[in-house]
């Protein structure tokens, strides 16, 4: 490794604000860093008594550097951030989870619909939240449609309706899809009313309620009253329920707590006046993060990442480097003025108590649970007897009915568990239905013909399956071009298929693996096995179910919507249109003879 002249780097480099990288002897982006002033940031690493081993740990891994000069720090932070996201680096703190947040839509129709958001808000209407899941918003919108009778159902199908839906009579929509069943005016109140409860307004929903209902009951209109009386009962329970309230109209609150390696955010959103619901985020701390910077650096990018919403109104648990300067950019993309408050008045401090406990539950639980994995890997190891450290495991399995839509799974554990953003399925095609051991043979070859980096080459490689399953990945990677193989071990189940009874076999040996029902190395290997049963399963259902609700009509050529509606309703449905001739096939408005030929081809060769 070539060492790195710091100064001659440091020698030329400018005192003005910007961004730094760092790489390794493989030109990988190791570190990225802001500075006000470049040269003085810069110099800091290099200086002969560095007191902190990982920044020293850091300074040992520098082959070379460059800077981008900036014109502020507010641009610094910016490019920081797209860089941090661009190359993550593996020295800096990386949020791992930068998807935005899910809303619930009121939409500006002349029915408006109720219906789950996520992403660009570009549609004509009102956004209310954001949620911390997308589970808290449909919980919130099934409770809202046992409150308030307001649409909830696809555009599509809400012009199509000839008559009212199911939802009608469970009094959960007031139809007005369909004339006659309410009245506009009623609507817009029913409108009305789910919007107030979604800005947390809910005495004054009641309030209303209340008066309606007592106004109906003095014109003897006792149905009506009953219907307001449920209505007020429905929104007492769903209140009473509520998390915590509050007087705060918009305010994000964020509970902190780090052990080791491994650190938890907990962030609660609070949205007029309600808690809206909250989330851990356990980030990647490398070695070299103290607790500030792991703190500061997942708050930039948290709200850096993309459609998350700024609040007015964020409560901290640590102090920033550069407090004011991260409040002008927050300030600068929202396009209003946020502050930032400790929790010394009570209300905050109230919240801010709950997220700092809520993190450490969720980091005890955390810290807990990758023990149990740790141990599982540790027990593996020792039963394999391996010198090096497993670092990925990956496990194949396939799934058909009958030979019928077949698809392969493929998950992956590292050392912290699951890695879902590396599962992977695949449809099998063009084999012999019902043809596991071909089926496994296709997965294999897509999922490794093209390996760009080694480290996504597993250490090991379960196949589900007895010696038949295992053959063909023996076969694959027998002529395997890489240094780095995988061991192969077939997992097959024993005699009664019950848990603890499996049989392990290694590749090539066929030599079998005996562990007891209680290994911890065993209870690893079922869950990664079990993991890719699931995987697999979910995938063959959801293609199975496409296959139910896909009309053989659409594959056709020139078949759209409407000339599909009408060959049904012409013939009768399907089976009455492939008992058709050519001929009553063209006899349809708008098939022309020609079209009629491809259409009778098509539903009988």
């Amino acid at each position: 490794m070539t060492e790195f002249d710091s100064s001659a780097f440091l020698k030329n480099l400018t005192h003005q604000p910007g961004v730094y990288r760092m790489y390794n002897d493989q030109a990988e982006v190791i570190y990225v860093g802001k500075a006000k002033n470049l040269k003085k940031r810069v110099a800091s690493y290099f200086r002969m008594q560095v007191d902190n081993a990982k920044t020293r740990s850091l300074v040992s891994q520098i082959a070379d550097m460059d800077v981008t000069v900036v014109n502020s720090e507010t641009e610094a932070f910016l490019l920081e951030n797209n860089f941090i996201k661009k190359y993550k680096p593996r020295y800096n703190v990386l949020l791992r989870d930068d998807k935005s947040y899910p809303f619930i839509f009121l939409s500006a129709h002349e029915h408006p619909r109720l219906s789950f958001h996520r992403g660009p808000q570009k549609k004509k209407g009102e956004y209310f939240g954001p949620y911390p899941s997308a589970w808290s918003v449909r919980e919130s919108l099934r409770s809202m449609q046992r409150i308030f009778p307001v649409r909830q159902c696809e555009d599509s199908y809400y012009r199509a309706r000839s008559r009212p839906c199911l939802q009608y009579q469970m009094q959960r929509c007031s139809a007005p899809c369909v004339e006659g069943y309410v009245s506009d005016e009623e609507y817009a109140e029913q409108v009305n009313l789910a919007r107030m409860f979604l800005k947390g307004k809910n005495q004054q929903v009641i309030g209303t309620l209340v008066d309606k209902m007592e106004n109906a009951s003095d014109a003897l209109n006792f149905e009506a009253a009953a219907r307001y009386r449920d209505q007020i009962n429905a929104l007492r329970k769903v209140q009473e329920r509520q998390w915590v309230s509050g007087t705060q109209d918009e305010m994000d609150v964020f509970g902190f707590a780090i052990r080791g390696n491994m650190a938890c955010i907990q962030v609660m959103f609070i949205r007029d006046n309600q808690l809206l619901g909250s989330k851990s985020y356990f980030p990647k701390v490398p070695s070299t993060a103290d607790e500030q910077e792991v703190f500061e650096s997942f708050f930039l990018q948290f709200y850096l990442a993309g459609n998350k919403v700024i609040p007015k109104q964020i409560v901290l648990s640590h102090t920033f480097s550069d407090e004011q300067a991260i409040a002008d950019l927050l300030s600068s993309e929202a396009g209003y003025r946020v502050k930032f408050y400790r929790g010394a008045r009570e209300e905050r401090r109230r919240y801010l108590q709950l997220a700092q406990t809520n993190a450490q539950t969720s980091l005890d639980a955390q810290y807990s649970q990758q023990k149990s994995v740790h141990a599982r890997f540790l027990d593996l190891e020792s039963a394999l007897e391996r010198d090096l450290p497993i670092q990925r495991m990956e496990c194949f399995d396939i799934s058909h009915t009958s030979g019928q839509q077949t698809v392969a799974s493929c998950v992956v554990f590292n050392r912290e568990g699951p890695l879902k953003s590396d599962y992977r399925r695949y449809n099998i095609e063009g084999i012999t239905p019902g043809d596991d051991y071909a089926a496994m043979a296709q997965a294999l070859k897509r999922r490794y013909k093209t390996v760009e980096d080694v480290q996504k080459i597993p250490d090991i490689l379960f196949i589900d399956g007895g010696k038949g399953q295992l053959a063909q990945a023996e076969a694959f990677f027998e002529d395997w071009p890489d240094d780095k193989k995988p061991l192969l071990i077939g997992v097959a189940k024993g005699t009664s298929r019950k848990p603890g009874l499996e049989t392990l076999i290694l590749a090539y040996s066929h030599e079998t693996l005996h562990f007891e029902s209680h290994a911890p190395g065993l209870h690893l290997i079922q869950h990664i096995r079990d993991e890719s049963h699931r995987f697999a399963i979910a995938g063959h259902r959801n293609r199975r179910q496409k296959v139910k609700t896909t009309s053989s009509l659409e594959a056709i050529p020139g078949i759209g919507a409407k000339r599909r509606q009408s060959l049904l309703k012409y013939m009768g449905g399907l089976q009455g249109l492939k008992r058709a001739s050519k001929d009553e096939i063209a006899s349809v408005p708008g098939i022309s003879p020609e079209l009629a030929e491809t259409i009778y081809d098509h539903l009988h060769h």
